[in-house]
């Protein structure tokens, strides 16, 4: 058999590899998300902001050089010390134990936090938003959208914070006040003699990070001060948990349809009933026992909970695809960063304080 036909049927083989299975259904603390960890952080189905338009997908395949191929056909093989064993990940892209570790380990932590002193929960809480925004900020600006950051972030911290003493009024006009500055401030960044570059788009990303980010992250401060807040902020983390692990194994297990790969490849339909099983499930007990309330309002947030926190999870995902990352940040191991955390919490936090200050 000639060099060609050996390359020809290699490079055969390699297009009919069969797609990755979805593995996961919502929102979900150990999945890949919207890229497989095989795939390098540039390699995503669409162009990064500020980059050329590209006019297909870009996937990272795996080929063996023509040069490599000897005459019986086969590629040698590598060198034993050619290169160092990466660590074991399971089938959602992720390092498995680190993020098992970091999980239960962040779990405990605001457990303890919220049962035994839970106006801490406000720091930490705002100090997660603080990380999460410059997270966000960061990468918009590596992809030439130049939000201002300074504003995003100290104003990030009066919506939080404002919550506290003021309640909804605080937080409403701590979120105007910052999105007037990050006007002003986008629009004089380069000085009175220059115009601003992209004013809209930059400012209209900035409030949206705005929104998206302090601003649903503030009903968690609205929650805790309502009677028994740390009890309904408590609930509302452990469903999201249940959530994330119901799509899991659910997703792994049994994932064969995807939801919506377009914009994140690893979810599948049976991964999402997964999520509403458990979530449902760990409504009724949440609410019965730790809220003391009628358990059909474990059902409705459970319910609410698992659409918006996919829904929260889809968003980053095509965030990121739009950007050319595969997270944004890196200082949880497995997890990625803090906003690769918080993406389905946000949208939860907001749900929970609507359904539990209505019901309850």
């Amino acid at each position: 058999m000639s060099d060609g036909t050996i390359v020809a049927e290699n490079a055969a083989a390699t297009g009919a590899a069969e797609e990755p299975r979805p593995v996961n259904g919502t929102a979900d603390a150990m999945e890949g998300r919207a890229v497989d960890a095989a795939i390098p952080d540039a390699a995503h189905s669409e162009p990064a902001l500020g980059a050329p338009a590209n006019s297909g997908y870009v996937r990272a395949e795996s080929a063996t050089p023509e040069s490599s191929i000897d005459e019986s056909g086969s590629a040698p093989a590598p060198h034993e010390n050619s290169a160092e064993p990466s660590p074991p990940a399971s089938r959602a892209g992720r390092n498995l134990p680190a993020a098992l570790a970091v999980g239960f380990g962040l779990g405990l932590s605001l457990i303890a936090i919220l049962l035994f002193v839970p106006k801490v929960f406000i720091a930490v809480a705002a100090t997660g938003v603080g990380v999460a925004t410059w997270e966000v900020a960061k990468r918009l600006r590596e992809a030439d959208v130049l939000v201002p950051r300074i504003p995003l972030i100290v104003g990030g911290q009066a919506v939080f914070w404002l919550g506290w003493p003021w309640g909804a009024n605080g937080v409403a006009g701590a979120f105007a006040t910052t999105t007037l500055i990050c006007m002003v401030w986008r629009l004089f960044d380069h000085g009175l003699q220059t115009a601003p570059r992209n004013f809209l788009r930059d400012t209209a990303i900035a409030i949206f990070a705005l929104a998206w980010i302090p601003l649903l992250a503030s009903f968690a401060t609205l929650l805790l001060l309502e009677p028994d807040g740390n009890l309904r902020v408590l609930t509302f983390m452990i469903l999201v948990v249940c959530s994330d692990v119901g799509g899991y194994v659910a997703g792994v297990l049994f994932g064969r349809h995807p939801m919506v790969p377009a914009i994140s490849p690893k979810k599948s339909w049976e991964g999402f009933c997964g999520s509403l099983v458990f979530s449902v499930i760990g409504g009724l007990l949440t609410v019965t026992l730790l809220l003391e309330a009628n358990s059909m309002i474990g059902v409705v947030l459970g319910v609410g909970l698992v659409l918006v926190a996919t829904v929260g999870d889809l968003i980053e995902s095509q965030v990121k695809r739009e950007l050319g990352i595969k997270d944004m940040g890196t200082l949880l191991p497995g997890h990625g960063g803090i906003m690769d955390r918080l993406d389905s919490m946000l949208p939860s936090a907001f749900v929970s304080w609507l359904v539990l200050s209505t019901l309850i």
